[in-house]
């Protein structure tokens, strides 16, 4: 159990501008991790071990990207309790994001807003900090690599940045994320279309195999979409997924949506909502994901897991396993044990 009970330093965390918070608790974690006074923070992991893709994973909770842009964190943050550990989005080049301020909270609806725009260090800082990481690994954890296209290239060309990452995060990673669901990036949503996704899926896939023969091993390979689609972009998504022979999909990053915020403060903000309000949206494309990839086919559910029963709920779903984000910002590390046990018993 965490010496530190969050609930003493949430008040102060919360007395600060959202990212100068976010940047000072990771900047403790970095520097405190694997040392002695990692106990200030650790939890025991829930022992619920289960096989997704492949994959042995200890219990099914786990850290959404998005925290840990640049991978500094992994151990630190894996104890905590998760089961598997997401970090990035991870980009070519390093870029500073959108201008500040770009983060944002809505306490009243357990929420956040951000524009942060995919800023991280790049693949070169990015992979130097996740081959640092030993403990949560070694401790049987997960770890999934998170790729995205830098701001200045091209929508046409965005399958050269992917591929690129591909190949830079393959030897490193449990699992490979494609993030194309992020409203931060100009027109990146523009690729859950049918044309483009088929086009990237099919170039990467391709690398894939590629990778694969190379290094002796294959890696599943994920997709992140977004809550903002209606039926027919789902069927589309799915028949694609299936198409190409996709290892599985995370829904759902956050949502354009304000139906759930009207009204208060920072509401209108430009940039992704997270939080409480974007869990039934997501439970829904959960739902609709599994029923036209059918049982079998892995879903990571993530959105608004606030709670053991919120956690419960994306697997009612269908989904195989859960991740946590905002829920953390707002409830802290107990939040994983509490989620990973109610699992467990569901």
């Amino acid at each position: 159990m965490a010496l530190i009970p969050y609930a003493l330093t949430r008040p102060f965390l919360f007395g600060m501008d959202a990212e100068a918070a976010h940047e000072l608790t990771l900047g403790q974690v970095a520097k405190l991790q694997n040392t002695p006074l990692q106990c200030l923070w650790a939890e025991t992991r829930v022992n619920d071990p289960v096989t997704v893709a492949g994959l042995k994973f200890p219990n099914r909770v786990g850290l959404a990207a998005g925290l840990d842009k640049n991978g500094r964190c992994i151990d630190g943050l894996g104890a905590f309790g998760f089961g598997f550990i997401e970090v990035g989005t991870v980009t070519p080049k390093g870029q500073p994001g959108n201008p500040k301020p770009r983060m944002f909270r809505l306490p009243e609806k357990n929420a956040l807003i951000n524009r942060l725009g995919f800023n991280n260090e790049g693949l070169a800082a990015f992979l130097a900090n996740v081959q640092q990481a030993k403990s949560f690994r070694a401790q049987g954890g997960i770890l999934g690599l998170n790729i995205g296209k830098n701001a200045v290239t091209p929508i046409e060309d965005a399958a050269s940045d992917y591929l690129t990452c591909l190949d830079g995060v393959y030897a490193h990673a449990d699992y490979v994320t494609v993030n194309i669901s992020s409203p931060n990036t100009k027109n990146l949503r523009a690729l859950q279309s049918d044309e483009a996704l088929d086009g990237l899926l099919g170039a990467l896939v391709e690398r894939k195999a590629k990778l694969a023969a190379q290094q002796g091993k294959s890696v599943p390979m994920f997709l992140k979409i977004a809550p903002d689609l209606d039926a027919d972009q789902i069927k589309v998504i799915a028949a694609t997924l299936k198409k190409h022979g996709m290892d599985g999909v995370i829904a759902t990053n956050t949502t354009l949506s304000r139906e759930a915020v009207q009204g208060l403060p920072h509401a209108e903000e430009a940039g992704g909502l997270s939080g409480a309000p974007v869990l039934e949206a997501s439970n829904i494309v959960i739902a609709a994901l599994r029923a036209e990839l059918g049982s079998g086919f892995p879903i990571i559910g993530v959105g608004g897991v606030l709670s053991g029963a919120d956690a419960v709920s994306k697997i009612k779903a269908g989904a195989d396993l859960v991740q946590v984000y905002t829920g953390l910002i707002y409830r802290g590390g107990p939040l994983v044990k509490e989620a990973a046990q109610a699992l467990k018993q569901a």
